[in-house]
């Protein structure tokens, strides 16, 4: 009995440990633009949050940044961004409505 309630506390502790590394991540991602070491403007930075955590917008570049701390790693999903990106599948469309 005492096994399974230290396996039960454990499995707890960890889930909690897990959703505050998440939240501190998504809380970080908002103002790393502000950091004294971020290389660009960051009134030129727009954040999207999901895929990717934003856009940094140059007079000769536009970039897509991912910010990550400690050991986080890239999705699929952003992988696959970074990886077009990368072999040139990237285009600007307009779009007009009427």
């Amino acid at each position: 009995r005492l096994w399974r309630t230290a396996l039960s506390d454990l499995r707890t502790a960890r889930s909690t440990n897990q959703s505050l590394s998440t939240r501190y991540g998504k809380l970080s991602e908002q103002f790393m633009p502000f950091v004294s070491s971020y290389p660009w403007d960051p009134q030129q930075f727009r954040f999207i949050g999901s895929p990717i955590d934003g856009i940094q917008f140059e007079d000769d570049r536009i970039i897509l940044v991912e910010f990550k701390t400690a050991t986080s790693k890239f999705s699929s999903r952003q992988r696959s961004i970074r990886d077009q990106v990368r072999d040139g599948r990237v285009e600007f469309e307009e779009f007009r409505l009427g």
